[in-house]
């Protein structure tokens, strides 16, 4: 089994950070670049990063932005938020990401996962799948929650990865900043049905939310609540996992 990569995510929306309940009821929580350094701090293993006004306003994440913080991430960084192109996709990584994040441009052309797989490579296309099960079957949102798509997740997700797409970020609508634990069900049923790492999003609230998203299938856990509203860590997070005997990557902090 790989190592188990545990990620903070950190949601943008101008000026500054913040995090909300079921993509909605946004809260400030400080600013990017404090956090970043932060975060190098704190034992992570990557880093996500989405712009989560892009989409309203109709643009993709910025560039000069992104080259504002991204030298001083020294971990592994996602970049998301309103791409729609191959060419905004390159400006990103020449600003320093490492991944870029697609989501509702693919439903709208899934064509761009293809054209970022052949000239990037399938090892930065990292594609969001944000599920709802408001209607009681789980559908694909868009738009960061504001447009129901019609998508069942487990097809939307073996077409992403016949597609190119190198990893999933999947994040249940329903759950996100509740803190009431992972959707495991849809853990389950989209990492059995892909061959790409699965990393699991929305309701992490304590650390064995995060070793039950991992037993369920996935392959790394990203939060947000449950770092910046509570007293728990990464490297916390990292020493429950070892003594579930999951593997993830050890440091004099996370040795058990």
């Amino acid at each position: 089994m790989l190592k188990v990569r545990v990620i903070p995510t950190l949601l943008w929306k101008n000026p500054g950070l913040v995090k909300g309940v079921r993509f909605d009821s946004w809260r400030r929580v400080g600013t990017i670049l404090p956090a970043v350094k932060v975060y190098n701090a704190r034992d992570v293993d990557e880093l996500i990063v989405v712009d989560i006004s892009a989409n309203q306003e109709g643009r993709s994440a910025d560039a000069q932005w992104v080259s504002g913080f991204a030298p001083f991430c020294f971990v592994p960084l996602t970049v998301g938020g309103g791409i729609t192109g191959a060419d905004q996709i390159a400006g990103l990584l020449r600003a320093g990401a490492d991944k870029v994040s697609i989501g509702t441009a693919a439903y709208d052309d899934a064509r761009l996962i293809e054209e970022a797989a052949r000239r990037f490579g399938s090892q930065c296309v990292v594609v969001s799948i944000d599920v709802t099960r408001r209607s009681g079957e789980p559908l694909c949102v868009a738009r960061s929650g504001k447009e129901t798509t019609s998508r069942d997740p487990l097809a939307w997700a073996r077409e992403v990865v016949e597609r190119g797409g190198g990893e999933i970020l999947l994040t249940s609508v329903d759950r996100d900043g509740t803190m009431e634990g992972y959707d495991l069900d849809l853990i389950r049923e989209v990492s059995a049905a892909v061959a790409v790492p699965v990393i699991a999003s929305g309701g992490a609230g304590n650390y064995r939310h995060m070793v039950e998203a991992v037993q369920a299938g996935a392959s790394a856990v990203a939060a947000a609540s449950m770092f910046h509203f509570t007293e728990q860590t990464p490297a916390e997070a990292k020493k429950a996992l070892a003594a579930a005997g999951i593997p993830v990557r050890r440091n004099a902090a996370v040795e058990v």
